[in-house]
Parts: structure tokens; sequence; C-alpha cells
């Protein structure tokens, strides 16, 4: 497809002030993703500061945690890639002070588009927001490794 946006990314670049996953940032999520080599997980312990109705998380936290999960699975399958298009299905209200798990993993991958599934669930188990992602893909690792062999 030859009207594929350019998107140009500094993939060098370290990713301390992001919202979801930056460790330098004063009001991030500083979410910590580890991989297995099909899933990509992080425990997530919202506290009040994040809360829309009193008690429960604030819907777009929600949204954001599981779009950082899709993103990061992605990028541990190795794509640097934005987040395209990514629906969200609420199950329950999550309430604040828990510690959750949020979970994502690739449905498929094309050299240009990636598809996740996430889920935020309890330790029991318990769904409380799932989502599913088109990731656009800028670059893979091995272009940048071809690039860099040049």
């Amino acid at each position: 497809m030859e009207n594929w946006p350019r998107i140009n990314l500094d993939t060098n670049r370290d990713y301390s002030m992001c919202y979801g996953c930056g460790k330098s940032n004063p009001f991030g999520l500083k979410l910590k993703f580890e991989w297995d080599g099909q899933t990509a997980k992080a425990e997530f312990m919202p506290g009040e500061n994040l809360q829309g109705w009193s008690g429960y998380l604030h819907g777009g936290i929600t949204a954001c945690v599981l779009d950082e999960a899709m993103g990061w699975a992605a990028m541990f399958s190795g794509f640097y890639n934005v987040t395209a298009k990514m629906h969200v299905r609420y199950r329950q209200m999550v309430p604040i002070g828990k510690t959750y798990l949020v979970t994502c993993s690739i449905i498929k991958h094309t050299r240009r588009l990636v598809e996740t599934r996430a889920f935020l669930t309890d330790f029991k188990g318990e769904i409380f927001a799932e989502g599913t992602s088109t990731q656009f893909v800028i670059k893979s690792k091995e272009d940048e490794h071809r690039k860099h062999e040049k």
C-alpha cells in the first residue's frame, strides 16, 4: 500500500517521560512490563488521584493502561509502533486501591500492522476491562538492525 503515513520517531531515545511507563514522569502510571515470549504483563494499583466516580478508576485511565500494554506487546515482538485503532470494553467498574494485572498478546501481525488483545484483571482472573487494537508499525527492530549493518 502506497498510502501508508510517514511517521518519523526517534526510537533511540528513552521513554522516561512516557505517561504510561515512564519512570521519571511524576504524574505517570509507571507501568513496568515484562515479556514471557508471548504475553506482556504488568501490575497496576490505582490510587485516589486516578478516580472518576468516587472509589473507582477513571475509564480513560483504564483505556490508557490497556493501550500501554498493547503497545508494549508489539514492542516486545520487535515492532516500533503507534496505536492506529483501539476498542475498549468495560466489563465492570475498577475499584481503586486494589492491585490488578494487565496482560496483552499479539493476535496477528503483518509487515505494517500488529493486532493485539489486552485484559485488565484481578489476581483471581476476574476481567474488569478488555481491549483490542491495531498498532501501526513505524519500523521493525529487524529494519533497525539492517540499517546499522550498512
